[in-house]
């Protein structure tokens, strides 16, 4: 399994510093709204991620945080006359909502800022001992200049970013790239007691000392957005290897950004979309499966027009998955000699799968072998098919589906199953009895509540449109 990391350029092998096991952080959204697109990405990326190495054998140990004490929390919070921590916990909920729809895996923990304060505090006051953070009138900054390795992970020179920052309002810096690690108090903004005075920290430091807490000094891999490459990701580096004296991350892994209409989203350009915009309009599943039919570290598009073909592109995938149901419904028999030839067939699409997985998780061609064992099933098996054949390519079928987090079935709660088989009950009778009027009432019925039937040899065949 090979991994590009960001830290080295390069594409790299895989190898956790235990085995048989991995240690992943990720950075997870500032909670004082819904997740827009844009965060949506990486809560599939890196959840596909930890669902490969999971079905290769490994135990992932996953933290992915949530920042609830911000300048946009408190704002909000100021706005509405409430307390910012009914803002974060309302967030909070929602987000966990949206990581459901979109089928991603409870992370092992998802702890928050402002449960950290002990640590957050303790990290600081290592740093000032180290000397590598300095006091300012109950400010404290990191001294950029007392870390040899500072840019390493964007390839950033240090004087070169210094010639180029703007003037700083905030003169008890010593440099312009200094970065805050605790403010002081604010009227109206949460605070908590420091040995620096009543604040808060500032944004960088959280992630440095969550990973420590609950994964340890190393970890294997961190990941996010592009975004955060710097300053955010170069900061955290900067934090843990000077506090704690050895590498943080072993492996960054960063996700492309999602343009609108080929444009940069932003609220400025009206292009904004919070998830919720997006599933208003198309299911969770479709947003998952357009996300993952581009390759993670590129950027992606997202446009109605394309997320229409995704939604065609799963349905594909979704009625092969439910015809092969069907026939298992309606088949017996163990393989015969020449279905043994197929069944071994169909195998090939696993390891076309796995092989474009290994190459740092191209989902993109891991979705095209599952197309392809789609176009295999529809062509190679049918109502003559024997009960051993039919489901050995089904097995396939769900099980890479599954692997990508891909759901095949509509939950129980969206479709009434006891309605649908008894519209089809009096549908197959008025047939019989030659009332076709009647037959075609019910099809158009059933049409109507988005379900397409079929006549086949074998029976009656329904789907959900």
């Amino acid at each position: 399994m090979k991994i590009y990391n960001t830290l080295t350029g390069v594409k790299e092998d895989f190898v956790p510093m235990e085995a048989g096991k991995v240690k992943m952080y990720v950075c997870g959204p500032t909670v004082y709204d819904y997740i827009h697109i844009g965060n949506a990405r990486p809560y599939v990326i890196f959840d596909t991620v930890r669902r490969y190495m999971e079905y290769r054998g490994l135990e992932v140990n996953y933290v992915q945080n949530f920042t609830d004490v911000d300048d946009k929390i408190i704002n909000k919070a100021i706005k509405e006359g409430v307390d910012s921590s009914v803002i974060s916990e309302r967030y909070i909920a929602e987000a966990l909502k949206d990581a459901e729809g979109l089928n991603v895996e409870p992370a092992t923990v998802n702890p928050k800022v402002t449960e950290e304060m002990p640590e957050i505090i303790e990290m600081i006051q290592t740093l000032i001992d180290k000397g590598y953070a300095y006091e300012v009138d109950g400010s404290v900054f990191y001294d950029t200049k007392a870390f040899d390795g500072y840019g390493k992970l964007s390839g950033k020179n240090i004087d070169e970013l210094e010639a180029g920052a703007r003037i700083e309002v905030d003169t008890s810096k010593r440099s312009p790239m200094d970065f805050v690690l605790w403010k002081p108090k604010k009227p109206g903004e949460p605070a908590w007691s420091s040995p620096w005075g009543e604040g808060r920290p500032g944004w960088h430091i959280e992630c440095s000392v969550m990973a420590k807490k609950y994964l340890g000094n190393t970890i294997d891999i961190h990941a996010g957005g592009e975004d955060l490459i710097f300053p955010h990701h170069e900061n955290e580096i900067a934090q843990s290897e000077a506090a704690n004296g050895v590498q943080f991350a072993r492996y960054w892994m960063h996700n492309g950004f999602i343009n609108v209409n080929n444009e940069k989203m932003s609220k400025s350009k009206g292009n904004f979309f919070t998830l919720r915009d997006i599933v208003a309009e198309v299911p969770y599943d479709v947003v998952r499966f357009f996300i993952l039919s581009g390759h993670y570290r590129s950027p992606i598009n997202f446009s109605r027009e394309l997320m229409q073909a995704a939604g065609n592109g799963l349905d594909r995938i979704k009625s092969c998955a439910k015809r092969l149901d069907f026939l298992l419904e309606n088949s017996d028999g163990a393989l015969t000699e020449q279905e043994s030839v197929t069944a071994d067939e169909s195998k090939k699409f696993r390891q076309r799968f796995e092989a474009a997985m290994d190459d740092d998780f191209n989902t993109a061609n891991a979705v095209t072998a599952i197309f392809d064992l789609v176009k295999f099933a529809n062509s190679k098996v049918d109502e003559g098919s024997s009960r051993g054949l039919v489901s050995t390519v089904k097995d396939e079928l769900e099980s890479l589906c599954g692997i990508l987090g891909i759901r095949l079935d509509k939950k129980k709660a969206d479709i009434d199953v006891e309605k649908i088989e008894s519209l089809i009950e009096e549908r197959t009778a008025a047939k019989k009895n030659k009332d076709y009027a009647r037959a075609d009432e019910i099809r158009q019925q059933l049409s109507d509540m988005g379900i397409l039937i079929e006549d086949t040899r074998a029976g009656v065949r329904w789907s959900v449109m």
